[in-house]
């Protein structure tokens, strides 16, 4: 691979907030010194022409596993969709691009809230999709879904059917299932008839995610539900020898009903590997399914606890046992007390990293966040700015006025919690495009929502410290080694901006874009210099 020398950019090394240089070398795909444009007398060193560089980025909960499982489902996000006539037109348009007759027409992203009534289609509203084929529409948060009359009668899911424990067949007046599947189990006793693509399909559909991920600038992610394929280690490392080029850290779930196989050291490294364990302890904050302590307003309901102490504990020791992160999906404040009674005494059992993770963590104040720095247990934090900016419609209405100051509290966690990465849960986000790094950065440093609203801007960080959070902060949340600055050592990975970050105007921080994504000393975006 030989080596090449880097000049005359703006080189945010990742190091600290103020840690800039204007030169770089990479050899052998590792970068082998870092300084001034001035030192440098490489008559072939790449000029730069004067543009913003960081270190390659990392989305810390992102889930390309769901994405190639998926890959059939249409885009139903906002600001695309925001009616239910939106959602049936653009089933409709999907639908006529599929062949087979009886073949199911999924989409995925819409978000109620944003709706004119906030009202959740139903199976009547994708009837008028298709009473012959099944329909299938994943909400924004993943944990919810609706279906039509012809799926339900697949599933053999009738007024009789039980509820899954810890979700809802929700039901009309007549007690009748109306097509609302309300969180995991619920939608996965209907999506279990869904063929799945086939191992080549969902390989290819994996190189592409990387692709796209690298037009992101984004070099290496963790797959929070990494079991959404079969086989997800075999399937990565395949797609890695087709071409993937993206770090993949992977977090199977935990299923109590067929807990995982033990691994092996192979499992765990290389830059595709097993990297953790994941539970999902309650809902989501945008539909009131989040374990909370008070009820929601204008109601007796507390949100949904979707597993027992017992399964957590479980997870957790086989964590402790094949030497990996547990990563615990928890919203509510009840859950995120949850996590920390349940571990906060017990030893750590990795070094460098946490050995829990919390991921989401809604609700943080300074007590919660003053118990996590005193417990024994080391815990990190993946959070989200991008959630208040694209789901306020749904927060707005499920977060108590005296919480807001605690919601998403950037700034006290960055002050606070040094294992800290904002991410984007894509496609588990109410936005097109979820996984844009600077619409993150910029909700991070504006504490506004999409329509303009403020939200806690008391928790604003600057730009410098937003990026530390997709870079050297990030990679201290989980084992993806290498990446997160640009530094002696470290893989030559990086991306190149259009415009200065640090220097826009705060309103036009989304509008940056990557010029070029460098992974290990070759460019992969947009498309290898000749």
């Amino acid at each position: 691979m030989g080596a090449v020398t880097f000049v005359n950019g703006r080189v945010f090394t990742g190091e600290s907030e103020t840690a800039f240089a204007s030169a770089f070398r990479i050899v052998d795909g590792l970068v082998d010194w870092v300084g001034d444009a001035a030192d440098v007398t490489d008559a072939d060193a790449v000029d730069l022409g004067g543009r913003t560089v960081l270190p390659g980025l990392i989305d810390s909960h992102t889930h390309p596993a769901l994405l190639a499982g998926t890959a059939a489902a249409v885009e139903c996000f906002p600001p695309a969709v925001r009616s239910v006539d939106d959602l049936v037109a653009t089933l409709r348009d999907h639908a006529e691009t599929i062949g087979a007759a009886d073949s199911w027409v999924l989409g995925r992203g819409f978000d109620d809230t944003k709706f004119p009534d906030g009202a959740m289609p139903t199976a009547a509203d994708l009837d008028r999709v298709s009473i012959e084929r099944p329909v299938l529409v994943w909400r924004c948060d993943a944990h919810s879904a609706v279906c039509n009359t012809a799926a339900l009668e697949l599933a053999g899911i009738t007024a009789t059917t039980p509820d899954p424990d810890g979700a809802r067949f929700e039901r009309d007046v007549d007690g009748r299932p109306n097509g609302i599947l309300t969180e995991i189990a619920a939608v996965d006793a209907v999506a279990a008839f869904i063929p799945a693509p086939t191992g080549d399909e969902q390989i290819d559909a994996i190189v592409s995610i990387g692709d796209e991920l690298a037009s992101r600038g984004i070099v290496a992610v963790c797959d929070l539900l990494s079991s959404r394929i079969d086989r997800p280690l075999d399937t990565f490392r395949a797609a890695a020898e087709r071409g993937l080029r993206t770090r993949v850290a992977l977090y199977p779930g935990w299923d109590p009903a067929a807990p995982l196989d033990d691994i092996g050291a192979d499992d765990r490294e290389g830059p595709i590997r097993i990297a953790g364990v994941k539970v999902v302890l309650d809902g989501a904050y945008s539909n009131r399914t989040a374990w909370v302590h008070e009820a929601y307003p204008g109601s007796c309901d507390h949100g949904l606890r979707l597993v027992d102490d017992d399964d957590v504990l479980a997870a957790g020791e086989w964590a402790r046992r094949n030497g990996v992160q547990l990563a615990v999906h928890a919203m509510g404040d009840r859950a995120l007390d949850r996590v920390v009674e349940l571990f906060e005494h017990q030893e750590p059992w990795l070094d460098g990293i946490p050995s829990v993770r919390i991921e989401h963590a809604t609700i943080v104040s300074d007590a919660y966040l003053a118990r996590l720095g005193a417990a024994r247990m080391q815990f990190g934090i993946a959070t989200h700015t991008v959630f208040f900016f694209a789901e306020y419609d749904g927060y707005e209405k499920a977060l108590r006025v005296e919480q807001v100051p605690d919601a998403y509290p950037i700034a006290r966690l960055y002050a606070g919690l040094d294992p800290l990465a904002l991410s984007s849960d894509r496609p588990a986000t109410a936005w097109s495009g979820a996984d844009d790094v600077m619409l993150s950065v910029e909700a991070a440093v504006r504490r506004r929502t999409y329509n303009g609203i403020e939200f806690g801007p008391e928790a604003a960080i600057t730009v410098p410290q937003a990026l530390l959070l997709y870079t050297s902060r990030a990679a201290r949340l989980s084992p993806l080694t290498g990446v997160g600055m640009l530094a002696p050592g470290f893989e030559g990975s990086f991306a190149v901006l259009e415009r200065d970050v640090f220097s826009v105007p705060d309103d036009e921080i989304a509008d940056v874009r990557v010029a070029e994504t460098w992974i290990r000393g070759e460019r992969v975006f947009p498309g290898q210099r000749t």
